[in-house]
């Protein structure tokens, strides 16, 4: 591997390696975010159908005593 880190020009080294790894840097954490977005959006979701759900059940009963 080191040899052939050192076949490469110095161009490649100093100026094509560092976008490529700061392309595949930004990739990685775009895709921590949506997964995280992703998974905070549905924990939203769930909670209102909960509380709707719950609110539904309380009216329900307070219908069924009366």
């Amino acid at each position: 591997m080191a040899e052939l880190w050192k076949s490469l020009p110095s161009w490649v080294r100093n100026i094509v390696v560092p976008i490529i790894v700061l392309i595949l840097a930004w990739q990685i954490i775009g895709f921590v975010f949506g997964v995280v977005g992703a998974l905070l959006a549905f924990a939203f979701k769930v909670l209102v159908v909960v509380g709707i759900a719950a609110a539904v059940v309380i009216l329900v009963k307070k219908a069924a005593k009366n």
